[in-house]
């Protein structure tokens, strides 16, 4: 593939993985907008966010086995179909129950991006090379929750709340034909793969088995956690507890957002000297070092509003390397089941993801400390699976190599 053909495609591959962010981030500023149209409460328009992250899990899960049985494009053509025809019917919807009920549809519809995307990936691209092309993804998938949630506020104020909606079609339906005229078809689909539901838990189950996988997939998830904990919390933080406006508040997120993107480049250096397993390795010592001394000086109040948003920004750089590389060494092992390997790493991520933002809510006590705290045990599980995996396999690799010197 020319290095043209090469940009293109990781373009196009970013642009599959930002259809859920921006489903997500673009239309929260027209809450308000739409609990009024709707005749209902900006917490039951929030329950359409929750349908939607239920969407993802789920969805993710399904496309999985499609992508490995009938190929990479035709269950990303059906996904992305129904995420525009769901789109287009949020733009229409009269009740906020139908609009739970087909962001559900949306979301279900536009994880076929994201699954598809890191399946074509491993398809398309060598195994050494991966970790780079996850990392260049990550720069555009990383735009997305930064440029969002102003686009959908110029668009909800200038044309209504109904627009974003119409909006996230329009962009799925380029994204669509770009896939159908540019994008590469990828591995072909093994048709004799059954998709009723025992076979297909089965070859999951032969995934997780993959010892590789099952290591860095879960190292992966908890570490990157870590800014779900801080999305999570650091409105009601910074907002209520350090009194910044509403205003400032979107300057912190950009700023810290911004280092996240920055540092992910990083990825593309020091690939040149290190390997992959090494790469995680030395970003989570590294976000367990800082770790410490951000939940010291939240303790201690050490922190001004400034010296918490260096610290945080400090602490959640490395996130995009070991994302890259964690989900790189998770497939590498894969070619038959890249596509069931795939979505169990999306959907895994998500479930923590979901899991960890409930915890924040959980032990909230209108202090930066559960926050911190939980972006902290995010990262030192990370780092313990991955500790703990290894020593298991080099002990178990010990005990086969003495097994054979036996016989």
């Amino acid at each position: 593939m020319k290095q043209k053909q090469q940009a293109i495609t990781i373009l196009i591959l970013g642009s599959l993985s930002t259809i859920s962010p921006f489903s997500i981030d673009m239309y929260l500023p027209g809450f308000p907008a739409i609990a009024k149209d709707l005749s209902t409460s900006i917490a039951n328009v929030q329950l359409s966010l929750t349908s939607y992250f239920i969407g993802i899990a789920g969805g993710q899960l399904l496309y999985g086995p499609l992508l490995d049985k009938f190929g990479r494009k035709l269950p990303l053509y059906t996904g992305l179909a129904v995420y525009i025809i769901a789109s287009l019917a949020c733009a229409l919807t009269a009740s906020v129950e139908s609009l739970i009920t087909m962001r559900l549809f949306q979301a279900l519809g536009g994880c076929a991006g994201m699954v598809a995307a890191q399946t074509l990936v491993r398809d398309l691209f060598p195994v050494q090379r991966t970790a780079n092309v996850f990392s260049w993804m990550t720069l555009v998938v990383a735009v997305s929750p930064m440029i969002a949630p102003t686009v959908g506020g110029f668009i909800t104020t200038s044309f209504g709340w109904h627009a974003v909606f119409i909006t996230l079609a329009l962009v799925a339906l380029v994204i669509l034909l770009l896939s159908y005229f540019v994008l590469e078809d990828g591995r072909k689909g093994d048709k004799t793969m059954s998709l009723k539901p025992k076979p297909v838990i089965n070859n999951f189950i032969s995934v997780i088995k993959e010892k590789q996988f099952l290591i860095y997939c879960v190292t992966g998830g908890l570490a990157t956690s870590a800014p779900f904990a801080y999305i999570a919390g650091s409105s009601d933080v910074f907002i209520n507890f350090y009194h910044t406006t509403e205003q400032e508040y979107g300057w912190i997120f950009a700023i810290i957002g911004g280092v996240m993107i920055g540092c992910t480049q990083l990825n593309h250096i020091l690939l040149r000297r290190f390997k992959s397993e090494q790469v995680v390795n030395g970003a989570l010592i590294f976000q367990t070092i800082v770790g410490i001394v951000l939940i010291t000086g939240t303790f201690f109040n050490w922190w001004d509003k400034i010296g918490l948003i260096a610290m945080i920004a400090l602490f959640v750089s490395p996130n995009g390397v070991i994302n890259a590389n964690t989900t790189a060494l998770s497939l590498a092992p894969f070619v038959k089941n890249a596509g069931s390997a795939a979505s169990l790493v999306g959907a895994l991520r998500m479930t923590m993801g979901g899991i960890t933002t409930a915890l924040v809510s959980a032990f909230h006590n209108g202090t930066p400390t559960p926050m911190v705290i939980i972006m902290f045990m995010t990262v030192i599980g990370g780092l313990i699976v991955l500790k703990t995996g290894k020593i298991i396999i080099k002990y178990r690799a010990k005990d086969r190599t003495e097994e054979s010197v036996i016989i």
